[in-house]
């Protein structure tokens, strides 16, 4: 085991300690600091170093959430190693309650690893990765669905990467999407400088799902265990385990018609080939669409404005494997299986 170490960014937080701090990244059109709030809890032991970040469209709430509870929950004296909360890293967009940094609409996950002389995104992606993810050895970047969809609980990780796969498979979600993100992105830079990171989604924009909550602080000890940042903890197995990688069935369908959509499937995710998902009928009822699944498999999208145009998305479906449809089918009859995308 390592001696324990200072975290540093500007300052250092010595072994022992933890600290809570608001650290300035822009300025506003006043001339006032935009700051981020951020907890570093440094163990009194050695061990890895970890950032969770959350917040990074500003309107995705359930990650801030997640890292309000973990940064309370861990004293120094158990822990092993250093953990890095960065609780709001879009505050503009936070502030507005709106996903991108408002007025020109930049995209801080598309901004990474930003550079100091560069536009106001950038500038701050810059700031937050210099001082709290570089220093880090793996992280996790918490997120929801953007507005008028929800979305399954579930990973998107690189899982080609052994590194990564070994984090995905730590935080103990049912469903791993593998792949690689976009460029720019927190988890696609992090990842290809040598911190292996996972993205988390879970559920709807502005508000908190307690439920969803609850299962990510679950997930984040059980890859703290992994880790041995707490050592003493066992690492979760959530009963079984989809991964889906880029060549799998997975696709959004979308609407060829305009109108009224009312989803037809429930009350639980799985839907059979063949199976309708939603119908879209025009205001008189006088024209019907039904949308079909073009394969068995989970549903882990969904739209919640229920009015589409012609390319809006409706459903985001993935495949299942035998194995994978016969555990679900299990949980179903036994009343244990809990994933509800519109939850």
């Amino acid at each position: 085991m390592s001696d324990p170490k200072p975290f540093r960014y500007d300052a250092e937080v010595p072994p022992g300690e933890t600290r809570h701090l608001r650290y300035e990244i822009s300025e506003t059109y006043l001339g006032d600091p935009v700051e981020i709030p951020v907890t570093v809890v440094n163990g009194e032991h050695g061990g890895p170093t970890a950032f969770l970040s959350a917040a990074i469209h500003g309107d995705e709430l359930n990650g801030v959430k997640v890292l309000q509870e973990v940064a309370d929950r861990y004293d120094p004296a158990n822990v092993h190693g250093t953990l890095v909360c960065v609780h709001v890293a879009n505050v503009p967009g936070y502030l507005a309650q709106q996903r991108y940094i408002p007025i020109y609409d930049l995209d801080l996950n598309r901004s990474f690893p930003g550079r100091a002389g560069s536009n106001t995104a950038e500038r701050m992606a810059n700031q937050i990765y210099e001082r709290f993810v570089k220093p880090c050895d793996f992280g996790i970047d918490f997120h929801t669905s953007t507005r008028n969809r929800t979305t399954m609980y579930h990973v998107r990780a690189d899982t080609t990467n052994p590194d990564v796969e070994r984090l995905a498979r730590a935080f103990a979600s049912n469903l791993i999407l593998s792949g690689e993100a976009d460029p720019g992105s927190l988890r696609t830079v992090a990842t290809n400088d040598g911190i292996p990171t996972i993205t988390v989604e879970m559920g709807r924009a502005h508000r908190f799902q307690p439920e969803l909550i609850d299962r990510a602080v679950e997930g984040v000890e059980s890859v703290f265990a992994e880790y041995g940042i707490r050592p003493d903890e066992p690492v979760r197995w959530p009963g079984w385990t989809r991964v889906i990688d880029s060549n799998g069935d997975k696709t959004w369908l979308r609407a060829d018609t305009g109108g009224l959509v009312e989803m037809q499937y429930g009350p639980v995710p799985l839907v059979y080939e063949g199976d309708t998902i939603c119908t879209i009928t025009d205001h008189f009822k006088e024209r019907e669409k039904r949308v079909a699944a073009p394969f068995t498999g989970l549903i882990i999208g969904t739209l919640q404005n229920p009015v589409a145009a012609p390319g809006h998305p409706l459903c985001h479906l993935v495949g299942v494997d035998d194995a994978t449809l016969r555990e679900i089918e299990r949980e179903i009859e036994a009343g244990e299986f809990t994933e509800r995308p519109w939850m």
